[in-house]
């Protein structure tokens, strides 16, 4: 075997470098990281950095932020910043959820639709009915029959979102399908199974990724609605959506308990659109030569 045919080992991490290195070129790509680190960095060291956030101490009631309470506490004295922390939790934990439920579904789906013509008309009418209702009617009505939990608001929001991923993979298969490679492989006999999976779904990842970041903040944002309207988690559950909707029959008398959940969710959703853009504009060919022209 000739050394010029051989890989050279330091090709991928090159590789992964510049992918990085072009992630981070633009300012509004790094704030939308630090958002989502710092978000999901609080989450994860919620029994550390917070206390019990079902802990009621009725003595201290709506006591406005301080040193023993740092964001304060709500009407039955329950320590905010606690409820606050582990609502990242919850969020980050729905909203990784729900992509993954989404994409499951919205893959499968879209590969079927795109690939298989016969599949394309009863799979994308199934997924235009669905889609035929406002997101935050459907995830209502899904949850009404379905009760409420934490499983359930997952469900719920993936069923809502999967169609969205679908019709995305469905028109990025459509192209892929009449593309010269995935011809020859027909002409080598290969079977469709094995070019949905090694041809077609390869090539069709850029924009599903990119569509990721975006149905994560869909989803944190549709869960903080749910809970606040009462249809989401149980009351008892630590939520952005239940401390808002608590807090809001107190807006005059303790600000603080709309303030910082609602913070919570402005910056959580605004550092995942940020993100989201910087890898549209990564993933975008059309966009890679904007992105180096302004760098």
């Amino acid at each position: 075997m000739s050394v010029l045919a051989l890989p050279r080992p330091a090709e991928p991490a090159r590789r992964r470098t510049l992918w990085l290195s072009r992630l981070v070129r633009r300012r509004a790509t790094v704030v939308g990281l630090v958002l989502l680190g710092v978000t999901t960095l609080v989450g994860a060291l919620a029994p550390v950095i917070a206390g019990d956030p079902l802990r009621m101490e009725v003595s201290a009631r709506l006591t406005a932020p301080g040193a023993a309470h740092w964001f304060g506490t709500d009407d039955v004295g329950r320590d905010v910043w606690s409820r606050v922390v582990y609502g990242a939790r919850l969020s980050l934990l729905v909203g990784a959820a729900v992509v993954l439920l989404a994409f499951a579904v919205g893959l499968v789906c879209g590969l079927a639709a795109g690939y298989w013509r016969r599949l394309d008309n009863p799979v994308m009418r199934v997924m235009d009915g669905l889609m035929a209702f406002p997101a935050i009617i459907l995830a209502i009505a899904l949850m009404a029959s379905l009760g409420p939990s934490v499983a359930n608001v997952i469900v719920a929001i993936g069923v809502v979102y999967a169609p969205r991923v679908a019709r995305i993979v469905r028109g990025s298969v459509l192209v892929i399908r009449e593309t010269t490679y995935v011809e020859a492989a027909r002409a080598l006999g290969v079977s469709d199974v094995v070019i949905v999976t090694r041809h077609v779904l390869p090539n069709c990842l850029s924009p599903v990724i990119v569509q990721g970041s975006f149905v994560f903040a869909a989803a944190v944002l549709t869960e903080a609605a749910l809970s606040f309207l009462g249809v989401g988690v149980p009351p008892y559950v630590p939520s952005w959506g239940n401390i808002l909707a608590e807090g809001r029959l107190y807006l005059q008398q303790a600000p603080w308990l709309v303030l910082y959940p609602g913070a919570a969710i402005m910056l959580t959703i605004f550092g995942l659109n940020l993100l989201g853009d910087g890898l549209r504009d990564l993933l975008d060919p059309r966009l890679r030569g904007l992105v180096r022209e302004r760098a």
